[in-house]
């Protein structure tokens, strides 16, 4: 009866909820520099006209957290919900709107943030307003983390609060990062970045005897780089079911041929520095690269492999490395199930688990062995311009992490 209560009333608080959402993408919160003190403003003021305790965890001044938990009215598990606050760098180039508009039109929000991830920290927000009231019919404890410093992989968000907050570790995290609603991520893939700098003595241009070409040494590093894809990943029996079955589902939520860059160790070289003009041999060369690692595969083959080749190229140094493994839960867990229960009452079908390309603060979590699983919109312009979110997909989002976490905490 509380259940049906609860769809209820979100559904008649929709235009407040739109509105919120709207205020939130237009507190601006990119980072870098990743000052998010106006986006908090506007987390706190919601929640203070619910009545929802909360304090502000701020380590780094510019960079605040909104931590909240309250308890149950029976024993019971922690579920802890999870989204951040901070968002990708906008440039107006491209963009119909204003990236910080949260303008509606036709049924869509813009905005820089909108998909990646206000919608998803929203429903985080309104799941745990929700549900404090009806507290006292529930069991254990609801945790509500609204981070900062994500979107950089950053020490003063997520890894903070795990550190010095015992009750953000719960027993289960739900997050509304962009998934698409037809998939729960129940797996993510890992990365490991590294930044090559080749150094030769360098030369006038018709001097080639003189000097070897730093940026001929990189291009040459670049090509045996790409065979790193061809590393085999063995992923877990249940991890490697669950993925012979999702090829269909993950390219219809993430593009297609996500499913083959899901399954396989994939590079991108983003950054080549190299030369001062035409007619000098190079003498020094920088080269940043993105090695993206499937269930299956370790970060520590990735080292391995670029230890043989800087073995063989004593011209190239690695000045900095930044690893973090791929991380998975039980895909058939309970939250799943959960999840899928309530996406077919509401909309008539089952979402598939799926491993995610792109990383998240869930893998914090499977990292401690706690699982955490993702629940989002469609990732729409995510990263580009026009970033926009439906406004059916956001409520329809909202309605299934509220209705979830009531689900696992009445069990």
């Amino acid at each position: 009866m509380h259940k049906q209560e609860l769809l209820q009333t979100i559904e008649r608080d929709r235009h407040q909820l739109v509105h919120f959402f709207s205020e939130f993408i237009r507190a601006k919160s990119p980072n870098p520099p990743g000052d998010t003190r106006d986006a908090v403003r506007v987390i706190r003021a919601f929640l203070d006209e619910r009545g929802a305790p909360y304090e502000v965890v701020a380590p780094q001044e510019i960079m605040p957290n909104v931590l909240g938990t309250f308890e149950c009215g029976q024993p019971g598990r922690n579920l802890v919900l999870n989204g951040h606050i901070d968002v990708f760098p906008a440039e107006e180039r491209g963009w119909s709107c204003d990236p910080w508009s949260g303008v509606i039109e036709n049924g869509v929000i813009y905005g820089r943030g909108s998909t990646d991830m206000k919608a998803g920290t929203c429903a985080s927000l309104f799941a745990y307003a929700y549900l404090y009231p009806i507290r006292a019919h529930l069991k254990g404890r609801l945790t509500l983390t609204a981070v900062s410093d994500e979107e950089t992989f950053g020490p003063w968000g997520t890894p903070y609060l795990l550190e010095h907050h015992e009750v953000t570790r719960g027993d289960c995290v739900l997050n509304g990062e962009p998934s698409d609603p037809s998939t729960i991520r129940f797996a993510e893939k890992g990365s490991v970045w590294l930044h090559f700098t080749v150094r030769t003595p360098g030369a006038h241009g018709a001097y080639t005897h003189k000097s070897a070409s730093a940026t001929k040494i990189a291009c040459q590093l670049i090509s045996e780089l790409e065979k790193v894809t061809h590393i085999q990943p063995t992923p877990p029996e249940e991890v490697a079911k669950v993925l012979s079955q999702v090829e269909e589902a993950t390219d219809r939520a993430q593009g297609i041929g996500a499913y083959i860059a899901v399954t396989n160790v994939t590079l991108n070289i983003g950054v080549i520095h190299g030369g001062l003009k035409v007619n000098m041999i190079p003498g020094t060369c920088s080269v940043e690269a993105d090695v993206r690692l499937p269930v299956g595969v370790e970060a520590e083959q990735i080292q391995e492999f670029v230890e043989g080749i800087l073995n063989k190229s004593p011209e190239i140094t690695l000045e900095s490395t930044e690893v973090h493994p791929p991380s998975h839960c039980d895909p058939n867990g309970e939250m799943v199930t959960i999840i899928q229960e309530n996406v077919k009452m509401l909309r008539g079908f089952e979402p598939m688990p799926i491993v995610s390309l792109g990383g998240t603060d869930a893998r914090l979590w499977r990292y401690i062995d706690i699982p955490a699983y993702v629940y989002g919109v469609s990732p729409s312009g995510m990263g580009s311009y026009d970033e926009h979110v439906v406004l059916d997909d956001f409520m329809h989002v909202v309605k299934t992490h509220a209705m979830s976490a009531y689900d696992y905490l009445s069990r």
